[in-house]
């Protein structure tokens, strides 16, 4: 008996390899080759090609395709219809099976919905892609990205909040986490946790609703 959980109508093809108390959903298809951690959830008819490496706690939303070549780390958040690519030039008459292009999302990033990631690029950890933009270049950790093609907005914590109003000292602080961030030299760093670092389990159930936190941060 198996330790994870495949939905009847999903397909995992021998060889693939899954974690403990992993759930897969409705019309997937898992690849053989593919490598899966603990504890990820995949929604309805996500597809993951052989030569994938996923990490642990991996969300997956609905109807995603993560193409050979891609290493998802920890904690990585996968909105509804995000597109991964492998090759940069394809061309329905060339083979380039062998060329694909590695993608790296880092931990505990977010790709939202309908975003397209292209290939042979690295997302920071704890990066946040907004919905519907188009990442062409390596994203740093922590960065916003919106737009097409994707511009740097601004740096988001690990709570999923924009950062403002650095202090003095230029420290900006969660408003809903308290944890504190600094940036040096164009890179953001979190001052109270290395970025390796899993959330503490404390800070790990959401305490601030976004209508509240942004009432709050405009100071209604």
């Amino acid at each position: 008996m198996s330790d994870y959980f495949v939905h009847d109508s999903a397909c995992v093809d021998e060889g693939a390899v899954i974690g403990r108390n992993t759930k897969i959903w409705h019309f997937c298809h898992i690849c053989n080759g593919a490598v899966i951690g603990d504890a990820c959830s995949f929604g309805q008819n996500d597809f993951v090609g052989g030569n994938v490496v996923i990490g642990s706690n991996v969300k997956v939303q609905n109807n995603v395709s993560i193409y050979g070549g891609t290493v998802i780390e920890d904690d990585v958040f996968l909105g509804p219809s995000c597109v991964l690519t492998n090759v940069t030039n394809p061309r329905s008459q060339v083979n380039r099976h062998s060329l694909y292009e590695e993608t790296r999302i880092r931990r505990g990033a977010t790709i939202g919905a309908n975003a397209t990631i292209v290939c042979g690029i690295t997302i920071g950890r704890y990066a946040f892609i907004s919905a519907g933009a188009v990442v062409v270049k390596d994203v740093p950790d922590y960065a916003l990205i919106m737009g097409c093609p994707g511009r740097h907005k601004g740096w988001m914590s690990r709570h999923g909040h924009i950062l403002k109003n650095p202090d003095i000292d230029g420290i900006m602080t969660c408003p809903e986490s308290g944890l504190r961030y600094q940036e040096e030299e164009g890179r953001l760093r979190c001052l109270d946790l290395d970025e390796e670092t899993p959330l503490p389990e404390s800070m790990r159930v959401g305490s601030v609703a976004y209508d509240t936190w942004k009432t709050r941060d405009q100071g209604a």
